[in-house]
């Protein structure tokens, strides 16, 4: 059971604006990795370690998260949480030493998940009041912000913008949207009794099989952040000037896929649309193991960015659909699972790229594709269209 306030038309777009916030931190910070790195003389083996602390910090607020949303609602949190994830982007721009950022990233990360929790859990509730599909295009916010926040570090980067002065810049933009946003958010809280065992003991099957689909899926979308760049320089053999745009074909496919899912989710349902999902990645992979050409594999690209726009977005939404568990919990458990993909992913390719060649990793990940397809065929919760 559930308090409801009254509906307020501007909760859509406050709920979009929180996720381009959220997106425009995360991409800030990447987009300033190389010169951080240079700056306090890093090498490539602790700035393996550092990047490790950021998710390792994510995970670790999987149960409290959970438990603090479902306790005092996403609205409360994000009201009262949310610029801590600025802020720490801020610290970030002061750190004068390796373990002292090692520190701040690790914060880093628990405040963006559970800033990302948050929103992601006001957005399910958002669609519980209207009966829309909406996640699809807030997580496509999320996207066209790390598209925004990678050109605005570039242009501060070329410019000679100190990286502090840098991220603060985009903490005033953060703080305007965020103050624009509290205001206009959903304020449900759900009357749950106080979890005396652990979180695991909660979840269901269906939250499990949900995870699971979220890892498969986040798996692929780790390996096409982290190796695109790569497969298009050693595989393909792209000029130099040309290898980003493995990554831009995928990144700007992802971002179009989400703006326009909400109609596909509404108007196929998340099972169709998963599979679909499933099989696009799936084909896109393989097409570019069998035919690593140049324009083969930007339309490859193109096609695996397609399939992953939806899949996520869908899970998500779905968990809202599990009545049995507080959305709060649930999406925690499912998120956190989902992310391991994210994390786990690219390091197996790399480790099967060592052994063998970075195709055959390529081959595996595109069978997680049809993996996914399967399991969502086999999900009851995806019987339901919507």
């Amino acid at each position: 059971m559930h308090d409801r306030e009254s509906y307020n038309t501007k909760m859509p777009a406050a709920c979009f604006l929180l996720f381009f916030a959220h997106g425009l931190v995360f991409s800030s910070w990447a987009s300033r990795i190389p010169v951080i790195k240079n700056t306090l003389s890093i090498s490539e083996a602790e700035l393996g370690t550092l990047l490790l602390l950021m998710p390792i910090g994510q995970l670790s607020t999987m149960v409290p998260a959970g438990k603090l949303i479902s306790r005092f609602g996403s609205s409360r949190i994000i009201k009262s949480c949310f610029l801590l994830y600025p802020v720490f982007l801020l610290l970030i721009g002061l750190s004068p030493s390796y373990w002292v950022l090692a520190v701040v990233l690790f914060f880093f990360g628990v405040s963006g998940n559970l800033c990302n929790i948050a929103m992601n859990t006001q957005a399910i509730e958002i669609e519980s009041i209207t009966k829309r599909t909406l996640l699809s295009s807030y997580h496509g916010a999320w996207c066209f912000a790390g598209l925004v926040g990678a050109v605005v570090g570039l242009l501060a980067i070329n410019i000679h913008v100190a990286t502090f002065y840098h991220f603060v810049f985009i903490f005033i933009l953060v703080a305007g949207l965020w103050m624009y946003s509290k205001g206009n958010l959903t304020n449900i809280i759900h009357k749950v009794e106080p979890q005396r065992q652990s979180i695991f003991k909660t979840v269901n099957s269906t939250l499990i099989g949900l995870g699971v689909i979220g890892f498969l899926s986040m798996a692929i979308e780790g390996a096409m952040f982290d190796w695109s760049g790569v497969y298009f320089q050693t595989i393909v053999k792209a000029p130099d000037g040309l290898v980003i745009l493995g990554y831009t074909s995928f990144i700007f496919m992802m971002t179009l896929g989400r703006f326009a899912g909400n109609r596909v989710i509404e108007k196929y349902g998340k099972k169709t649309v998963l599979q679909g999902c499933g099989l696009l990645m799936s084909c896109g992979l393989f097409l570019s193991v069998f035919f690593p050409e140049f324009w083969v594999c930007i339309i490859a690209f193109m096609i695996i960015g397609l399939g992953g726009s939806l899949s996520v977005p869908s899970v998500y939404s779905a968990v809202g659909q599990v009545s049995t568990v507080a959305p709060s919990i649930a999406l925690s458990f499912v998120s956190s699972i989902s992310f391991l993909g994210f994390l786990m992913g690219p390091p197996l390719i790399g480790y099967i790229a060592e052994a063998f060649d970075l195709r055959y990793s390529y081959g595996l990940f595109a069978c997680f594709g049809i993996l996914l397809t399967v399991i969502a065929g086999q999900m009851d919760i995806f019987r339901i269209k919507k």
